[in-house]
């Protein structure tokens, strides 16, 4: 706490003679305050830690003087508070707002009684709040004009003690606050993270107004206490201190707002001051009372309402002013909250030009939620009528503003800009023009739903919401009449928006927008319906949005606002909307059973139309009373039969068979009927394509004319689009097709859009065999018979793997990855007590096949990913071309993760992971992934044989004569992928005997079947050691030691001459282990293996010298020896070296040679490294 000055007792003329005694008693004062605060300091930090509820640690006081102005009340003598523990006013926060109350009341009395010290007392309270664990200490200043003491007025650090100081001035004293330097890195009250930083804000928040509402009828009018406190939060507002000046400006803010309230209050009083004047002229001279005594209550309100004003202009200016545009952003935030507070309750003052201008500057600002403050601020002021005259020049001004908001990258200011502009649109209609309207609505396509709802209110009260019966018809017809007929304009209306708009595949959004504002409009299906079946035309534009429309609003009240593309909605459903959705649909299934037909049979001619109407039966309810009524059911499904003897378009037949899929389900009350009238269907079609195809196959040749071919065409895509839903492995249509398969003719077969149902339905038919084989393969013969035509389906498929038609071959590329992974997966759940299916393995020349396909049809172009086949076609065009090779890569991918191609088939799709990164990274990078998770050495084999491969074909190109050969890249980027593909070895515990495999594996094919000769000096593949480098980042310590040694077996056989140029690759691959055994870095073990040594000094002297940095085998990486071990490896160099050349490599000493084995599996028992010194 802050210590009792000494000038408070100097300045007191009674206290005279007691001057040096009160001087005495404040140094001692001043001292104590340190030494608690040190203790109190780390209390704090501790109970922190312990207990977050409690905050801060507050400081106890046990002396009487003090606990006069904050102890709460309490009875008993002067004698016993004196033994009572105070209660400071930071702990008042703790305790809520009625014990808030209690004890402000009592300081309030405190202060009447010792204003000074009471005063401290609130002081204090504001620093403590800031978080600040330092020492305040106070004089008193007889003067604010003085210059000397102005010029005292500092805030600096000092670094040698390690603590900060501001001295300031708070009129009548001159405050000094010291504090440690870190206290920038602590967080402070306000900030803190959890529930006890918003419980503090709002508990130091309640402080300020009840402070003031506790004194608005007292001593705030005082001239003193209200100076003092502004001129307190003015200076530490002010502080680079970021915990001072968010506190105290918060304070100031709020307690501006507590002025308000009390300027309201006066405002109250002298109007009716003025209501009472006038009463009392009304009055005759005998009932008249004295009015002098009402003039003078409303002189002196009027003169409090005058000073409270001035307080407020004196911290608006010295505070706000500068902190609206602080480097905080919280700061920042607060100060626009809170003058759209005030301009809202005290327009009288605030709601001008003058402070609205800084409304409309910060909503440039470029943090979120500063932006969304000033918005908020701007509904509270545009929801009132009263205050829209005075937002006139404001809204000419920053129209444009709030309209481009709506593009705000963030969604909540965008949502909350938007609500804003509906407000004003509906409180004027002369604001927006038609050009801001019509960029405005077409936030209803947008994808987050909160925005694109807010539009569609905008649009709804707009346009859909205008539209009433005339006066004089509204006599001669009934309500319904009048309600229809409103409800035809309100459609009308939305049909031409929708035109209007250009953005004809988005009605389900449109709807989705719509439908929390203008849900009833939507649901009125019996409308819709009627006018549909009223309208004598059944191929204008209008009927199919309407129809569209119709069908994207029994999806919304079936299933909700889960649209693909489009976030933000709710993802749960509450009790009570669970139940509407159950009743909308009762009361679309009660309705549209009877009516769907109708419309099935009036737009039967329209096939898009149809296939929207064929997708309503997949909502309707089937515990509706309506579904029981079997005669209505009949007639949909009769209907239905009879629009797909019509149709052959792909939308109607998806469409029909998930229908039928949905009404063929088990809980259906209409299931026995549905599954009857599809049997009936499909046996129609099969019977008729027996027919077509017994005259058009013969002797393995398919002949058929035009009209024949495009009939079987027909069937076959029914039969497709209904085995893509439903199992019809009972009318054996594998049989059926595949002579398709190997038929031949002088065109070359059957054309290919044949082929292309064909290969389909045999891939569907495979499909189903196999989900179902825990219920059909019942014996053996069964499951030989299932893996012969899987054989079948795999032979000619790879036949047509090299059509000419770029379909067929797609199709049937992907219909056998599809068979073969959805084999795997059964031959891994299949229960082994029954007869499962059988294993097939798909023939060597079918995996090369399907390898070179990926390679040929995925990884286009030579170049960079961004150059495709379609580079010169539309963007569209481009991204579905992208689309189509994405899903035949993830085909052939999942065939390697499900086991059906060996794990290595996989090094040449990770060859193009950087080459084409931005287009497959993900996948690739998924299936290393998932193959890591399989095997990890096989996986880390499967990198190797990929880099290892990329390097041997540069090699040959190399050797070739520069000749570019399919599939190279250059040794940088072969570099660059093995670094990524180090990167992906994250824990290298886990990974750590991958590494090592890599290593050996790399020196293996750097020095297999390497014989030196003159010829040839160096391996063919030594630069390989370069690439292989990457990966020594990687390896544990003791792994690095084994590598070396490993390498240095293969190296001791051979001459090594590190001064030829040619041996470059190993100096850099040996500089990678030796510099991450040591912590360094390559490159400088490499320049040091690089520096040639003096003439006059061995190479051995050399190394006694340069120790670590040795070429020589005998480096850091060698075990600790003893005196003998070295000596006598001494000898054994000596001799070994003495007819060789100096800069050679030696062979490595025989008590150092580790097998193949030993170098991998010893690595636990290395020992920590050590300089060997070598002596001659």
């Amino acid at each position: 706490m802050i210590p009792d000055p000494t000038a408070v007792a100097a300045s007191r003329p009674s206290e005279q003679e007691k001057n040096s005694q009160g001087e005495a008693h404040s140094s001692r004062a001043v001292n104590h305050s340190e030494d608690e605060s040190g203790n109190e300091n780390r209390q704090k930090s501790v109970r922190r830690r312990k207990r977050t509820h409690k905050g801060l640690e507050n400081v106890k006081r046990k002396n009487a003087k003090a606990s006069r102005s904050s102890v709460s009340r309490a009875g008993g003598s002067h004698s016993r508070r004196r033994h009572v523990e105070a209660v400071t006013l930071f702990e008042v926060i703790t305790m809520g707002r009625s014990a808030m109350q209690a004890v402000i009341d009592d300081w309030i009395e405190a202060y009447v009684t010792d204003r000074d010290t009471s005063l401290l007392d609130l002081i204090s309270f504001f620093i403590q709040c800031s978080g600040c664990k330092g020492v305040v200490t106070a004089e008193m200043c007889q003067s604010r004009e003085d210059s000397d003491v102005m010029s005292k007025m500092v805030e600096e650090l000092d670094e040698v003690a390690g603590l900060q100081y501001k001295k300031f001035l708070a009129f009548p004293w001159i405050l000094t606050v010291t504090w440690p330097m870190d206290m920038d890195s602590v967080e402070y009250p306000l900030i803190q993270s959890g529930p006890y930083g918003r419980w503090f804000h709002s508990e130091f928040c309640d402080f300020v107004s009840v402070l003031v509402a506790q004194c608005q009828h007292s001593v705030i009018f005082d001239s003193y206490l209200m100076n003092t406190l502004i001129s307190l939060l003015t200076e530490l507002s002010n502080s680079y201190v970021r915990a001072f000046r968010h506190t105290c400006t918060l304070a100031a803010v709020k307690l501006l707002s507590s002025l308000v309230s009390v300027a309201l209050s006066l405002s109250v009083g002298i109007e009716n001051s003025q209501k009472l004047q006038a009463v009392q002229k009304t009055k005759t001279m005998r009932q008249k009372s004295t009015p002098q005594l009402e003039r003078i209550q409303k002189k002196i309100t009027e003169e409090k309402k005058a000073e409270i004003e001035g307080m407020m202009d004196i911290i608006f200016k010295g505070i706000f002013l500068k902190r609206y545009r602080d480097v905080l952003p919280e700061i920042r935030s607060l100060c626009m909250e809170e003058l759209g507070l005030w301009m809202k309750l005290y327009s009288s003052v605030f709601l001008n030009d003058s402070y609205l201008k800084y409304m409309g500057w910060m909503m440039h600002d470029k943090i979120p939620d500063v932006r969304l403050k000033c918005v908020l601020g701007l509904q509270d002021l545009y929801g009132d009528p009263l205050l829209l005259p005075k937002l006139d020049l404001f809204t000419s001004r920053f129209k444009d503003r709030l309209i481009s908001m709506t593009l705000d990258k963030d969604n909540e200011v965008a949502v909350q800009t938007m609500k804003l502009l509906v407000l004003i649109s509906k409180m004027s209609d002369d604001v927006l023009s038609p050009e801001d309207y019509k960029q405005l609505l077409q936030f209803v396509y947008s994808s987050q739903r909160p925005l694109a709802a807010t539009a569609g209110e905008l649009l709804f009260s707009r346009l859909l919401n205008t539209f009433a019966p005339a006066a004089d018809n509204q006599d001669g017809m009934n309500e319904e009449e009048a309600h229809k007929e409103q409800t035809f304009a309100r459609l009308k209306a939305l049909l031409q928006f929708y035109q209007d708009s250009e953005l004809h595949k988005h009605v389900v959004y449109l709807v989705d927008s719509l439908w929390d504002c203008g849900g009833a409009l939507l649901k009125d299906w019996p409308t819709l319906t009627s006018i549909l079946l009223q309208d004598p035309s059944s191929q204008s534009p209008e009927q199919a949005v309407l129809v569209e429309i119709l069908v994207a609003s029994v999806r919304q009240a079936s299933e909700g606002p889960a649209l693909a593309g489009r976030s933000g909605a709710k993802k749960v459903m509450s009790a009570r909307e669970k139940k509407v959705q159950i009743d909308d649909c009762s009361k679309l299934t009660e309705h549209l059973l009877p009516v769907l037909p109708k419309l099935l049979s009036k737009f039967s001619g329209s096939p898009d139309i149809v296939a929207s109407l064929m997708k309503i039966p997949q909502y309707f309810l089937p515990e509706c009373p309506e579904a029981e009524n079997t005669q209505v059911a009949s007639s949909l499904m009769a209907e239905m039969g009879t629009v797909l003897n019509l149709h052959s378009d792909p939308a109607v037949l998806e469409a029909a068979a998930r229908t039928y899929l949905s009404l063929c389900g088990e809980e259906t009350a209409w299931c026995s009927m549905a599954q009857t009238a599809r049997d009936t269907l499909v046996q129609g079609w099969v019977d008729q394509l027996t027919a077509l195809l017994e005259d058009s196959v013969k002797d393995d040749s398919f002949s058929a004319d035009e009209e024949k071919t495009g009939e079987i065409l027909a069937t076959l895509k029914k039969l497709r689009a209904f085995h893509n839903c439903h199992d019809l492995s009972r009318w054996n249509l594998f049989d059926l097709l595949s002579p398709l398969l190997s038929a031949e003719s002088s065109q070359g077969g059957a054309p290919p859009e044949v082929l292309l149902e064909v290969l389909q339905c045999l891939c569907y038919s495979m499909l189903w065999s196999l989900n179902t084989s825990g219920e059909t393969l019942t014996s053996k013969d069964k499951a030989v018979a299932q893996r012969l035509q899987l054989r079948l389906l795999s032979e000619r498929s790879h036949h047509y793997l090299s059509h000419p038609d770029h379909s067929v071959r797609l199709q049937a590329f992907l219909g056998v990855c599809d068979v073969l992974t959805a084999h795997s997966y059964q031959l891994h759940v299949w229960d082994p007590s029954c007869c499962g299916p059988l294993l097939y393995t798909p023939s060597p020349k079918l995996q090369r096949a399907l390898l070179t396909f990926v390679c040929g049809h995925v990884f286009i172009g030579a170049d960079c990913d961004s150059q495709s086949s379609v580079s010169e076609n539309s963007e569209v065009e481009r991204l579905e071309d992208l689309h189509k090779r994405r899903n035949l890569l993830v085909a052939y991918c999942k065939l390697i993760v499900h086991g059906v191609l060996e794990m290595s088939m996989a090094a040449e799709i990770f060859m193009y992971y950087m080459k084409h990164y931005n287009d497959f990274g993900d996948i690739i990078k998924e299936t290393m992934y998932r193959t890591r998770q399989i095997d990890k050495i096989e996986s880390a084999r499967t990198l190797v044989l990929c880099l290892q491969q990329l390097f041997v074909r540069l090699k040959r190109e190399q050797e070739s004569g520069g000749r570019p050969q399919p599939g190279v890249q250059t040794f940088t980027s072969i570099k660059e992928l093995a670094r990524r593909f180090a990167l992906t070895f994250g824990d290298l515990v886990k990974f750590r005997e991958c590494v090592v495999m890599i290593h050996r594996n790399g020196i293996e094919f750097v020095f297999q079947e390497f014989s030196q000769t003159p010829e040839t000096p160096t391996p063919l593949y030594l630069s390989y050691l370069t690439i292989l480098s990457e990966f020594s980042s990687k390896l544990l310590k003791p792994d690095k030691k084994t590598v070396f040694s490993y390498l240095q077996k293969h190296t001791a056989e051979h001459i090594v001459d590190l001064r030829e140029e040619c041996w470059q690759p190993l100096i850099y691959y040996r500089a990678s282990l030796l510099a991450a055994a040591e912590g360094e870095d390559a490159v400088s073990y490499v320049s040091s293996d690089r520096k040639l040594n003096p003439p006059s000094r061995s190479p051995f002297s050399k190394q006694k010298l340069e120790g670590s940095k040795s070429p020589c085998p005998f480096s850091p990486v060698e075990s600790k020896l003893s005196k003998v071990q070295r000596s006598s490896f001494s000898l054994s160099l000596q001799e070994k070296t003495t007819d060789t050349d100096p800069f050679s490599v030696p062979v490595e000493p025989p008590a150092r040679r580790l097998t193949t084995e030993e170098s991998v599996l010893s690595t636990g028992n290395e020992v920590d490294d050590d300089t060997v010194e070598v002596e001659l």
